[in-house]
């Protein structure tokens, strides 16, 4: 049976592997572990993972969403399912527990942005509702 539930810093090895294995981003498991307990100390950010027969297969991690140009939303910041275990409604499962969370903190929305080459990506936003509204490009300046 599939549960939901808010991650805790032991779940820190398993994120990493669904990070790499789900979306392709390699990072260090004790990194992890660390921005994990620093996204678990702000109330403004939710970590929730999917576990299926005690296994963690999934999960989710989002924050308010402030401009000052618009009303409230959330961002999902990062969605990971476990390749093996696509298609069995573990990722609505995901998306509806952070929108039920992002009512809770009188969002009027949830939002999100999603690489070009992830097509089979969008077939599931739209088919969890969701629409694109424009095209935009991801500037970073690393130090």
């Amino acid at each position: 049976m599939l549960k939901i539930r808010k991650a805790v810093p032991d779940d820190a090895g398993a994120l990493a592997r669904l990070s790499r294995d789900g979306m392709g981003y390699e990072y260090d498991t004790e990194k992890t572990k660390e921005n994990l307990k620093t996204a678990l100390g702000k109330d403004y950010e939710c970590v929730l993972v999917a576990e299926l027969d005690g296994n963690t297969v999934g999960y989710i991690h989002a924050c308010d969403y402030c401009l000052l140009f618009s009303e409230k939303f959330v961002n999902v910041l990062g969605i990971s399912v476990d390749p093996t275990l696509t298609r069995q409604g573990i990722g609505r499962a995901l998306m509806t527990a952070v929108e039920e969370w992002a009512r809770t903190r009188k969002a009027v929305g949830v939002r999100l942005v999603s690489g070009e080459a992830r097509i089979g990506a969008h077939a599931f936003y739209e088919k969890c509702g969701y629409k694109s509204n424009k095209t935009q490009k991801n500037f970073k300046k690393i130090f």
